[in-house]
């Protein structure tokens, strides 16, 4: 129960969740693309890109001045269920959808 609270917590902010969305496709992006897409400062998105870390569903490299990160490829099918239904919930709301595209 605890990891499903952690879960939802790290994607209860809408930065973050459109972090989670962009991530999705299992592609790694740059945190210059991220900061990009979501309108956000460095400081703001590494900040938001820590709690998705220490909730484990990110991991990251650094490629000289960049950080890029990829959803965690050791997710547990669970936390994959739950991250495919955000997935698809996020997909049907023009709110979130709008902001990523």
């Amino acid at each position: 129960m605890n990891t499903v609270i952690t879960l939802m917590s790290a994607l209860s902010d809408p930065t973050r969740l459109g972090a989670l969305l962009l991530l999705a496709d299992g592609k790694e992006r740059c945190v210059c693309k991220l900061m990009e897409h979501l309108n956000a400062t460095q400081s703001r998105m590494s900040r938001h890109m820590g709690v998705l870390k220490q909730a484990g569903l990110v991991v990251d490299r650094r490629d000289a001045q960049w950080v890029r990160y990829r959803l965690n490829p050791a997710l547990a099918p669970s936390t994959k269920a739950i991250i495919k239904a955000v997935v698809a919930a996020a997909a049907a709301s023009e709110d979130i959808v709008g902001k990523v595209a």
